[in-house]
């Protein structure tokens, strides 16, 4: 359904050009849930703004790679065709915070039922609340209908996260992007915004991708996951064989990190050192200069990406016995 290749989203600053995203390849299928894992930084949110062609204008942006779903270019399209046809209606986004995602001075009903009004799937007020609703239905808020002329600031937060996804849902996208969709909630709201998610692909077959830095979160949710650092992927794997099997240092240094409860330990793991800057990459393995397992070659060549076993792919030269 959805294929990235060598996507890249280079900014152009006063201090030089950050390679945000560096040739990353992605692939989602429908029906599957794609996790994107990795520190703050690693250029995750920046890869689906550039999926979504959410990025500024101005500033100096240099787009470059594919991206197709179902067959179509996505980076050739004129933005009122993007706009019109593909951006909110067959691929879109549920953001991060949805305090700051939702306009308190419009109703619930009028924010949810926007994308239907824009994409010409409702006719008429009468039918546009009734898709609203329909809609905010399908996210488990109670008594929908009545809901529709409450604003946003009557919402607690787990119910605003689910008004912003109704939002998300409400165009019958093929592919949703979340980005970091349960970090702002408690535990417990976490695990029921888990369950709509879920309840949401198998209803309607949606291809997700998942951004996140939760790895529990991921391993609930996703089928496949990649791991990115500095810009690029660096391992790509289904749940099962990563959790268990990870092949690259950075991904291993990420369950370290994981604090396990019951566990006596003298202090947590930290990863050491700080991720590169990204105005001046090194040439090698961007992860070389924190990797307890580097050897000369990782510093002086990037590896090329090799596959472990059947869908589970490494960028690492330990990983090619090298």
């Amino acid at each position: 359904m959805l294929s990235v290749r060598g996507l890249t989203t280079h900014l152009r600053l006063k201090r030089g050009t950050v390679r945000a995203v560096d040739g990353v390849d992605l692939q989602v299928d429908a029906g599957e849930t794609l996790g994107v894992v990795g520190e703050s930084g690693s250029g995750k949110s920046m890869t689906i703004l550039s999926i979504m062609r959410l990025l500024p204008r101005q500033g100096g942006v240099a787009l470059g790679g594919s991206v197709r779903l179902d067959g179509v270019e996505l980076l050739q399209l004129p933005e009122a065709t993007m706009s019109r046809v593909y951006r909110g209606r067959k691929i879109a986004m549920v953001s991060q915070d949805p305090l700051t995602s939702l306009n308190p001075v419009f109703t619930v009903g009028d924010q949810v039922g926007a994308p239907g009004r824009y994409h010409g799937l409702t006719h008429g007020r009468a039918d546009n609340r009734r898709h609203a609703a329909e809609v905010l239905e399908r996210v488990h808020i109670p008594s929908p209908a009545t809901r529709l002329d409450d604003y946003p600031h009557q919402f607690s937060g787990g119910m605003r996260q689910r008004v912003v996804t109704a939002m998300a849902i409400a165009g019958a996208p093929r592919l949703l992007v979340a980005d970091e969709p349960t970090s702002a909630l408690d535990v417990t709201i976490q695990v029921q915004m888990m369950a709509l998610f879920r309840d949401i692909q198998q209803k309607t077959g949606v291809g997700i991708i998942l951004i996140t830095h939760d790895l529990g979160v991921a391993a609930s949710l996703c089928h496949r996951v990649a791991v990115m650092y500095a810009g690029r992927i660096v391992e790509t794997a289904d749940v099962r064989t990563l959790y268990r099997e990870p092949a690259h240092p950075y991904t291993q240094a990420l369950f370290r990190a994981i604090p396990h409860f019951g566990r006596r330990q003298e202090r947590l793991f930290a990863i050491p050192g700080t991720p590169p800057s990204l105005v001046d990459p090194p040439k090698g393995c961007r992860f070389a200069a924190r990797c307890p397992q580097r050897k000369p070659l990782c510093e002086d060549a990037y590896p090329p990406e090799v596959e472990l076993a059947p869908g589970h792919k490494v960028s690492c030269w330990l990983a090619q016995g090298t």
